[in-house]
């Protein structure tokens, strides 16, 4: 190893390991500012009495103490899980779906695999704008469509009932994560060499047979990448449920994203809007664990192990 005192730009510039940590360094100063020390100051001001404009002092647990006896809380972790539940798998099923059908034979392919992408890429807010007309109590097209054709008697209030607001949502949530999972899923068809279905095809296989034992096993990597963001994405949703319904009617359709601002903004309590924010990071940390020992834990195509 070169002494220091003969270490120079030169030199630098030729050791590969110190010139990538080089670059390195403006990602990890960032990562730093922007995510750590955030991260860092959410978690100690969630063991604080923190309120807006004043300096709290170390409480301890005390903050998690009244969360275990709210039942609010409990109601948004409740809610949480249900929207994350319903809507991954949903925009799974709809997501492999599509990606199927753009992969297939297909007029215009090119074109509906770009219109595909509209939900996704229109922004959030504007999405839960166009959602909360179409959910209107008095002027939803959805109930006037379906008065028109005599299916109902009277506007439904999508909104304004707690089974139809978690409904509402969910839809909302789905319309605009299933494009994310199509175009991925999409992707990962892509590289399936098209020999191995011949061959299939050819030993007689069926279509079922097929996508059961060739393009789900070599599209279960993607899956499960796909369907980690898709969990990721949907627990810590704040958006699109804020802009709809403010997590009402009676906190029918609080997160614990939304709860957490709702506590920690508008009500002043930056400790405890901390405190359920830190919670929520148990919950992320299973669903990461859980894709990663679960979903990604497959025998490889070409036969080796786990």
């Amino acid at each position: 190893m070169r002494p220091p005192s003969r270490w120079s730009l030169a030199a630098l510039a030729h050791d590969r390991n110190a010139v990538g940590l080089l670059f390195l360094l403006p990602a990890a100063a960032f990562l730093l500012v922007f995510l750590t020390y955030p991260l860092g100051l959410g978690v100690w001001l969630g063991f604080t009495d923190t309120r807006i404009g004043r300096a709290g002092v170390y409480v301890g647990l005390e903050n998690y103490e009244l969360l275990w006896d709210d039942s609010i809380f409990w109601l948004s972790v409740f809610n949480t899980i249900l929207y994350t539940t319903v809507a991954s798998l949903l925009k799974f099923g709809l997501g492999l779906w599509l990606a199927l059908l753009l992969n297939g034979r297909l007029p215009f392919k090119a074109f509906f695999r770009a219109i595909v992408l509209l939900p996704w890429v229109v922004p959030t807010v504007l999405s839960a704008i166009a959602f909360w007309w179409i959910y209107d109590a008095q002027f939803s097209i959805i109930s006037w469509a379906l008065m028109r054709l005599g299916i109902i008697d009277a506007p439904i209030n999508f909104l304004g009932d707690a089974t139809n607001a978690r409904a509402s949502v969910i839809a909302a949530n789905v319309w605009r994560g299933v494009p994310f999972v199509a175009i991925s899923l999409l992707a990962g068809l892509q590289t399936i060499p098209p020999s191995l279905h011949e061959a299939a095809t050819l030993d007689g296989a069926t279509p079922w047979q097929r996508f059961r034992h060739i393009t789900l096993p070599m599209l279960s990597p993607i899956i499960a990448v796909v369907m980690t963001f898709s969990v990721l994405f949907t627990f810590t949703d704040f958006q699109l449920i804020y802009v709809l319904t403010r997590g009402g009617p009676l906190n029918a359709t609080h997160l614990m994203a939304t709860l957490s601002f709702q506590r920690a903004i508008p009500g002043g309590q930056l400790g405890e809007g901390a405190a359920i924010a830190v919670a929520m990071i148990p919950f992320l940390l299973a669903a990461i664990l859980f894709s990663y020992f679960g979903l990604q834990r497959r025998r490889w195509q070409q036969g080796g192990q786990d």
